[in-house]
């Protein structure tokens, strides 16, 4: 119950902030409602990991002992997450990559159109080349989770699309995976159809919806 509500509320948020483009007579949903609507994606992730089996404690634990410096971020949470913002906007910059950051998190969005053809998980060619900035990025800034997930559309049955989000999110994982980014830092979900952040209804809402989204959680002291 508590997915539907976080769901509905997002979709309410886009049908009262759309806009229609003068060339095309189609409506478009804006930035500022994409980006918020979004944030019931992220919460979704957020509880994700909340709820999982796995002792974070430990998980976090191995990372630090790997490969970043052995502690976790201390009072300069903040900081060392702006930095590592300002280094993704200026990597990412035209790549088609959506920011947003919401308090510590920082979540990139990924239109599917652009990574994906359709009804696949093979990555674009073209899109290798934006991956691999992004995993600099990841590299130098070490001390986050890195949870990925994957979004479909409605259209098919909720069982392919079900798979498709989950093979779209390991294919972006096993790409950051090979550029030399620590395996114990990632979380991999597929939502499916599950949390849509426009309406399916459109051609254009659901080429919103089918997405991948890489969200850094910072790895904190207990």
């Amino acid at each position: 119950m508590k997915k539907l509500i976080i769901t509905a509320s997002a979709i309410l948020l886009l049908q009262g902030c759309t806009t229609f483009d003068p060339y095309t007579g189609e409506s478009k949903t804006t930035k500022t409602a994409i980006g918020a609507a979004t944030g019931a994606s992220l919460a979704a992730v957020v509880a994700y990991i909340a709820n999982k089996d796995e002792d974070s404690n430990t998980r976090n634990k191995r990372i630090l002992a790997a490969g970043a410096g052995g502690a976790a971020i201390g009072g300069g949470i903040g900081f060392y997450m702006d930095a590592q913002e300002a280094k993704l906007r200026k990597q990412l910059r035209d790549s088609g990559v959506s920011i947003q950051r919401e308090g510590d998190k920082i979540n990139l969005i990924m239109p599917g159109n652009i990574i994906f053809a359709t009804n696949s998980a093979n990555i674009n060619s073209n899109f290798t080349e934006v991956l691999s900035s992004v995993a600099l990025v990841l590299e130098e800034y070490n001390q986050t989770v890195i949870v990925v997930a994957g979004h479909t559309d409605s259209s098919g049955s909720a069982q392919h699309n079900q798979r498709l989000s989950e093979d779209r999110a390991n294919s972006v994982a096993q790409f950051l995976r090979r550029e030399k980014i620590l395996s114990d830092r990632f979380e991999i979900i597929g939502f499916g159809e599950d949390q849509p952040v426009a309406n399916n209804n459109t051609a254009g809402g659901r080429e919103i919806n089918r997405r991948v989204e890489i969200t850094l959680l910072p790895i904190v002291e207990s």
